[in-house]
């Protein structure tokens, strides 16, 4: 077995500094606060540039299939810099999710769709549902799909719902043919709904199980990717907040206290970027990848949380208020250390991997 490369290749900071410059001219902290406040928080044309734009929606998908050809380590990249904007887009959901899903059925025309960002997909699963993990199903009664199916991310924005059915099947179901109820969430960035199903007719694409253990287990791995970019996000702009600010006729920075605080959440950053970096390129050369996947989880959701909660504490009262976006980078954190197994989870199948269960 080869040693991962874990560092960015020079391709790959290319497209880091293109998707950067992209969301620094359309997707301001103003305007993701404003956009959750309404009632359309999606930012479709943010959306439509980068998926159809820059391509970036078919970087999973094989270039025969109007497709990139990349890998995941790309979309990794992507993902950081999407976290580090709070970017309410699709992308992990559709992009790599449902992608996912519709590779391991071989779906070839949706996946044509799906790459030229012509529909946006998501599958209906519970964002809360780790990979292995039961999952809800719908009855399929006399040709039609009948149920419902809870916490479905970015279901409101879809145009085909990939949705499990009790005969094993993966059935594409057009949106319109559904009805989705908004639920309350946490991260207004990307919000919840359940999708109910009253007869909906839908095409079977392939076996549900392998295609949603497909699906999620990618999904947590580059979920992991776009929790580094939040935390990056929080520890830099910390950084420097209390270089700026005062106190005493000094920076606020220059306390030692604050030193230590900043040092250990630095640590752990860099802890994290090894092993989103470590689960990216196990995904892309498919070497270790359940390990790969749970190491990653098992340690970002903890990390990115605390980076958001030290980010909210030390910029003082600036922190607590509407305007400034932490809130967005905390709540975020929060929804995603739920999402796709929470880390005790992943511990826990990480043990089972390695053979070091519990007595």
């Amino acid at each position: 077995m080869s040693t991962p490369d874990l560092l960015y290749s020079e391709e790959e900071e290319a497209l880091r500094a293109a998707v950067r410059d992209l969301l620094t001219d359309h997707c301001d902290a103003a305007g993701v606060i404003a956009r959750t406040e309404s009632d359309a928080p999606h930012d479709i044309a943010l959306w439509k540039a980068l998926a159809g734009g820059m391509g970036l929606a078919g970087l999973l998908i094989p270039e025969e299939l109007d497709g990139q050809g990349a890998t995941h380590r790309e979309a990794a990249v992507v993902l950081e810099e999407l976290g580090r904007a709070v970017a309410p887009v699709p992308y992990l959901t559709s992009a790599v999710v449902a992608t996912e899903a519709v590779l391991e059925c071989g779906a070839d025309d949706l996946l044509s769709r799906l790459a030229s960002a012509t529909v946006i997909g998501a599958l209906a699963v519970a964002l809360n549902v780790p990979a292995g993990g039961a999952h809800q199903a719908v009855r399929l009664e006399n040709g039609g799909l009948h149920g419902e199916l809870t916490g479905i991310a970015d279901a409101a924005v879809a145009d085909v719902l990939l949705v499990p059915a009790d005969d094993g099947g993966l059935y594409a179901v057009d949106a319109a043919a559904v009805t989705i109820v908004p639920q309350v969430s946490l991260d207004l960035t990307r919000p919840v709904a359940t999708v109910v199903l009253d007869g909906a007719p839908g095409r079977r694409l392939g076996d549900a199980e392998p295609a949603v253990r497909r699906a999620l287990r990618a999904g947590a791995g580059l979920l992991a990717s776009e929790q580094l970019g939040s935390a990056d996000w929080s520890l830099t702009e910390t950084v420097r907040h209390l270089k700026d600010r005062t106190q005493f006729n000094r920076p606020v920075g220059g306390f030692q206290a604050l030193k230590h605080r900043l040092a250990q959440l630095w640590l752990e950053v860099v802890s994290l970027r090894a092993a989103a970096r470590g689960a990216a390129d196990a995904l892309a050369t498919g070497e270790d990848v359940d390990v790969a996947v749970t190491v990653a989880q098992a340690y970002a959701a903890p990390v990115a949380v605390r980076a958001a909660e030290e980010a909210l504490q030390l910029h003082g009262g600036i922190g607590m208020t509407w305007e400034h976006p932490v809130h967005l980078h905390l709540k975020r954190a929060k929804a995603d250390s739920i999402a796709y197994g929470t880390a005790g989870a992943h511990r826990e199948a990480l043990a089972e991997l390695v053979d070091l269960r519990a007595p």
